[in-house]
């Protein structure tokens, strides 16, 4: 008989919402997967309602015969522990790294009827809260099954250094608490109309953007967060121009177009305008393009130009569709773009130096809001003007070296960063994980240092503990239950841990005085696969509720 694949997850990767790029991102590889369907049932599993009625919606929206088929299912959070009890799960995959995976691994290696892999993607890594989360990854818990997909060359380093510095920091070495494996696997995207625009498509986005056909401008494009403190600050490209205009090129050759989100209060954007008008500079700001605009600005576009200069931003989809629309890309040496466009082929790569160390942000970083220490790290990372002024006037210029340029971006995105492509590279992973030999019986019982005790850490709360020689008998409200005279009330969310029936038989076990460790065996007799943790959550409950007493 075959055994079944089954692909979970704790994230829906499918989000409404403001578009952000790990939404994008997310939801891309949720399609790349359903695209490629290589499991025999997904399985989800939410915390929320809301969540789970979100993504049951979109499946019968988006893939109505998986869904159909029964291969979906959708699940309360809650369930967790007996559904990985029941049945063996290929992997599970969590849409970011910090989502959970060190205390999935928990409940894994307590009830799983096997040691599956745990995957998660890493997205932005710059927050000052990561180093708690990766803290969490270092326990002895943690298998080589484990793993880390970063996005980038750059990516890798950067959690070989959180575990680094956490190791060096708190005194652990790697046999006492060992780390997950990292992995890179870069994010994709479905180019669908992003595919370089024939002569006819390209004068059409021009006029859908009211700019002259005609005009002869080359039409340079940066698309991405609208703010000097997030992605990149867009001043040094307005500075490499004003080297351009000042050795000669024409104002009325170029024109620049800066496209993407802009928060309602933010007044950089006007900052921005004010000084294109002021150096003569034809600049357009698209805030919040819709999809159909946005296809429009990569078909109206010449060049396209990114110059990150934030740790916040870690890969850059932008890059890549721009590269699938046939655009050179002139970018930033920094973070994922250096595995993104090969310099001097599929675009041009500008020399950035920044600070080795920075001690004193790194203290007051966790006491401020994300964007000021972002603001402080992007200040000081420098995109080197000449270099980029240098290359905006060889692109500027050679037509035909753009088309080149631009033939071999898209190549290379058609090639290497499809979500189907992406996504084999995961299944590749998950099978090879699934290969590395554990001691799943030495795993069952390691406790997670920073999971509460809850029980433990407030069991001086009460004024005793239930314990195996308490003595307990049937209270007047559990007497009522046996003569069938009332029933018990059972809140919702308490009721996936009680069975009625063992209530019932409870109040008739316990017509004469009897110790807890004896009605815990007489419940587990009749109530099959019933843990000895489950057995005293009924006691319990029972002497909450009258149905027991407590025999003094």
């Amino acid at each position: 008989m075959k055994t079944q694949r089954i692909w979970g997850s704790l994230d829906p990767f499918y989000e409404s919402g403001p578009i952000l790029g790990r939404k994008v991102a997310n939801m891309g590889f949720l399609n790349g997967l359903l695209g490629l369907d290589p499991f025999d049932e997904y399985h989800f599993f939410l915390s929320g309602a809301g969540g789970r009625q979100g993504l049951t919606s979109f499946f019968q929206n988006s893939y109505p015969a998986i869904f159909e088929q029964g291969r979906v299912k959708i699940m309360d959070r809650r369930d967790l522990p007996a559904e990985i009890a029941s049945r063996k799960y290929f992997c599970f995959h969590q849409s970011d790294c910090i989502n959970y995976p060190a205390h999935l691994a928990r409940v894994r290696n307590k009830y799983g009827k096997n040691i599956f892999p745990i995957t998660g993607t890493t997205h932005s890594l710059s927050y000052s809260n990561y180093g708690s989360f990766f803290l969490n990854y270092l326990w002895k818990g943690t298998t080589k099954r484990d793993c880390i997909v970063t996005t980038s060359s750059t990516g890798v380093q950067v959690v070989e250094k959180y575990f680094k510095h956490l190791r060096e920091g708190l005194g652990l070495s790697e046999e006492t608490h060992p780390s997950p494996q990292i992995k890179k696997i870069p994010l994709g995207i479905n180019p669908g109309k992003l595919t370089p625009p024939d002569e006819h498509l390209k004068a059409q986005a021009k006029r859908n953007l009211g700019i002259d056909a005609a005009d002869g401008r080359v039409n340079i494009l940066v698309f991405g967060r609208i703010a000097h403190y997030s992605k990149m600050d867009i001043l040094p490209l307005l500075r490499a121009l004003q080297k351009l205009f000042a050795s000669g090129i024409e104002r009325t050759k170029v024109r620049v177009m800066l496209g993407g989100w802009i928060d309602e209060d933010d007044d950089f954007p006007a900052t921005l305008a004010q000084l294109g008008r002021n150096m003569g500079l034809e600049l357009s700001i698209i805030g919040c393009p819709s999809d159909d605009k946005k296809l429009d600005l990569y078909r109206a576009a010449d060049i396209f130009v990114s110059i990150s200069d934030n740790p916040q931003e870690t890969f850059g989809l932008t890059v890549l569709e721009a590269g699938a629309s046939g655009l050179p890309v002139i970018a930033s040496d920094y973070d994922g773009y250096k595995d993104l466009v090969i310099n001097g082929e599929s675009g041009i790569l500008i020399e950035t130096i920044g600070p080795e160390a920075t001690p004193d942000l790194d203290i007051i970083a966790p006491l401020c809001f994300d964007n000021h220490y972002h603001l402080l790290m992007a200040q000081q990372t420098a995109v080197n003007t000449p270099k980029l002024a240098a290359a905006l006037e060889k692109l500027i210029n050679d037509a035909q070296l753009r088309s080149k340029m631009g033939a071999a971006g898209a190549k290379r995105v058609r090639d290497k960063f499809n979500w189907t492509k992406v996504v084999k590279q995961h299944v590749s992973l998950w099978e090879e994980l699934n290969t590395v030999p554990v001691d799943e019986n030495e795993l069952r019982d390691i406790l997670h240092p920073v999971q509460v005790r809850l029980g433990e850490t407030f069991s001086h709360y009460p004024t005793e503990v239930l314990n195996p020689k308490t003595k307990l008998v049937t209270g007047t409200t559990g007497m009522a239950i046996y003569k069938g005279r009332e029933f018990p009330l059972i809140y919702k969310g308490v009721d996936r841990l009680l069975n009625e029936e063992v209530i019932r038989k409870m109040a008739f076990f316990a017509r004469k005085p009897l110790t807890a460790d004896q009605l815990e065996e007489k419940i587990k007799s009749i109530a099959g696969k019933m843990s000895d943790n489950d057995a005293r959550f009924h006691i319990l409950w029972s002497l909450k509720h009258d149905i027991l007493e407590k025999v003094c």
